[in-house]
């Protein structure tokens, strides 16, 4: 079995996991500081699971939807309609699911990805009420990840630029590291970090060859992941090699 990250739990399968996350943030919105609760969204097949589920009837009436609102990690420039957009990937898992009318935070890729970046930070700050995160006070109650290939997560590949912020909260990504090679927009790791809990939802024996890249040690962009709450790394038996 490949050496995972301390804070991981090893899940069956893809179900699983989302299982997992889903009772996850359940107990985190019980236990929510504040009126508003925070979920910062990812984008791939096993997040997508996770959704479809909260919005089915295992999970509809124990969540409290008016209090929820829904941020994303990352997103393509692309227009929300695309096949390819993380909003509309969001919106269709969800399916009829109770979200008020604007309660999904979707970025705006209609323009450049400068402009997204800075329109997105300003909604993040107009949320938060400050424009300098308080480790004592996260921005997210839970932020959902995930693992490429590649070792990147959100739009944070390997050798971009975005990588070595640390102040900003949002990053333009004018050329993505994998397909399709459309400019993106991305949260920063400092912004990522501001989390009650941090999920990274891994998935697929396609994962395990990062995963064995991180055991021995590679500077991947995934390596870099902090939270100023709980990280937890849940992975199903597939992509762990087991």
């Amino acid at each position: 079995m490949i050496p995972l990250p301390e804070a991981a739990e090893i899940l069956p399968d893809a179900d699983a996991v989302a299982e997992a996350a889903a009772e996850r943030l359940v107990a985190l919105c019980d236990s929510a500081p504040r009126p508003a609760i925070a979920v910062c969204l990812s984008g791939g097949a096993t997040p997508k699971r996770l959704y479809a589920r909260l919005s089915g009837p295992d999970y509809r009436a124990r969540l409290p939807w008016e209090r929820l609102h829904w941020f994303f990690g990352d997103d393509r420039m692309v227009p929300w309609t695309d096949a390819a957009s993380n909003v509309r990937m969001a919106r269709e898992a969800f399916g009829d699911a109770p979200i008020p009318e604007g309660h999904l935070h979707g970025m705006d890729t209609g323009g450049t990805p400068e402009e997204g970046a800075r329109a997105y930070a300003e909604t993040l700050r107009a949320f938060y009420g400050a424009a300098v995160l308080d480790p004592a006070r996260p921005l997210f109650d839970l932020v959902l990840l995930g693992l490429g290939e590649d070792g990147h997560t959100a739009s944070l590949f390997p050798g971009k630029p975005a990588l070595a912020e640390r102040h900003a909260w949002t990053a333009p990504v004018p050329e993505a590291g994998l397909a399709p090679f459309v400019p993106r927009i991305t949260l920063t790791f400092p912004a990522l970090a501001s989390a009650r809990e941090t999920l990274v939802l891994v998935t697929g024996a396609g994962k395990q060859e990062p995963l064995r890249r991180l055991a021995r040690g590679e500077d991947l962009p995934a390596r870099h992941l902090r939270s100023v709450g709980r990280l937890v790394w849940l992975v199903d038996q597939a992509a762990a090699g087991a």
